[in-house]
This record gives C-alpha cells, structure tokens and sequence, in this order.
C-alpha cells in the first residue's frame, strides 16, 4: 500500500502537513493538490486545530508542478490543473486560522508560490527560493501573484525575469521568510512559532487574519474604513472583552476559544 501524498497529524492543536514525495522532490501533482485541498477543507472545520503547518519529507520543500502533467496535456487538462492549484492557494489564505511553511531545500516555482502564499515562513539556512519557469518556456505568472505580494515588486520581477534561486537569507531580507535556522531546528522553530501564534484566541486570529488581507488591496482610506468597522466589531466580542479585563486586571486571559 503506497504512503499518501499529504502526512496529516495534528500535535497540541497544530495540524501538521507534510508534503510526501520525496523522490521526486514533492511536486504539486493533481493528486498532492487534491490532497492539500481536502486537509485544508477538514481543517477549516476542525475546532480543535489553531493553527497549520505545512512542510516536507525529503531535502525538498517543493520543486512546483509536475511538468509530465502539463508536456502534452491538453487546453482542459491544464486549466484544471491550475484552477486546482488556485484554489488550494485560497484556501489557505481564506482559512481562519494561521498557515505557517516550514521550508527545507528548494522551493521553486509553484512550490515558492504555496510558500509565498502561508501567513508565515521559516526556513532552513540551506532553503533556496525561486521562480524558474522563465528558462523552460513557462513563464510563472501563477506563482508571481504570491511572491509579487510576499515581496518588493523590482525584486519579485528580479526572481521572475531571470529565474535564479535566492538564499534563505536573502528571502528573509526582502520579506519573503520571517525567520532562518539551523536545518536541524527547522521543525522545532516552526512549532515554537506556531504556539506563538495560537496563544492568542482562535477567534481573534480568525478575525485578524480575514481584516488583513481584505485591507491590503484597498486605498487607505478605505482600508480605514473597514478595519475600523471591525476592530468595533472585534472589541464587542467575548474574548476581547476577557482579554482586556484581564490586561487591565494583570493577570492571563481565559479564552473562549
């Protein structure tokens, strides 16, 4: 019986994904694809998760499509494929809670793009990022969507113009990854920052996460507007009424949720 494509745990309220296709470097087949989906969808769901990670088994985080899938396909074929891809890439902005990547290796191509695409990157000193699709033909137009927001747009361009991969380092400088480390802490740094993250209440992550990326395309006015509307909505609410009692009591907060 073969391993699926997707390892799913979950580990003090944090699911862990695991991308598992490590000979081939963990592509995003239509078949890993359909796997995140499902997970992130279960997810969703699933009061008792706070908080996701998504990482992988082998040196590679993700080499991007599985280009046997695309040589020769035909015009549906392909449109599906990438309609998938998208619609994994949503999800996980839409989801209500907190996506960290945990990157080891490469993450090239749709593979930066799902990196680009968590709320939160860590990655090893080893990890490398890149947008190669310009040297085969395929320009990574999907991908830029993610990285062109991640990063300063002359420097997205760089990665997309001339496909070269950037270090850890250098993604960290630009914006792209929040924190670097020892490949042999990659795993351990992740779970720290995602318990972090989850000491906060679920709903309040939820709303954060949501107001975030509904402001970032308005103008500011009218990014004003609506994250005024909700930090009313936000203070009505039962944990952040705890939550300032309890600031204002100095003691530690019991949330809800």
């Amino acid at each position: 019986m073969s391993e699926p494509l997707v390892i799913a745990e979950t580990v003090n309220q944090v699911a862990i994904l695991t991308l598992n296709n490590p000979a081939k470097r963990n592509p995003l087949s239509r078949a890993m694809l359909a796997s995140l989906r499902d997970n992130l969808a279960r997810i969703a769901s699933d009061s008792g998760v706070r908080a996701v990670i998504i990482r992988a088994a082998g040196p590679a985080f993700s080499a991007g499509h599985d280009l046997r899938e695309i040589v020769g396909a035909g015009e549906t074929d392909r449109r599906l494929l990438f309609a998938l891809c998208t619609e994994v890439m949503e999800a996980i902005r839409k989801l209500p809670k907190p996506v960290i990547a945990s990157v080891g290796g490469i993450a090239t191509a749709a593979g930066c793009q799902l990196a680009a695409t968590c709320d939160l990157v860590v990655a090893s000193e080893n990890a490398t990022f890149a947008t190669p699709g310009v040297k085969i033909g395929l320009f990574c137009s999907t991908p830029a969507v993610a990285v062109s927001r991640a990063v300063p747009a002359k420097k997205a361009m760089e990665m997309l113009l001339t496909g070269e991969p950037i270090s850890a380092h250098e993604a960290e400088r630009i914006g792209l990854v929040n924190r670097v480390v020892p490949a042999d802490r990659l795993d351990d740094e992740g779970m720290k920052l995602a318990r972090q993250v989850i000491a906060a209440s679920s709903d309040t992550l939820g709303i954060g996460k949501r107001t975030f990326y509904q402001q970032l395309p308005l103008d500011r006015p009218a990014a004003y507007e609506l994250t005024g509307r909700v930090m009313i909505e936000n203070a009505q609410t039962a944990n952040a009424q705890e939550g300032m009692q309890a600031f204002l009591e100095k003691r530690a907060p019991q949330w809800k949720s």
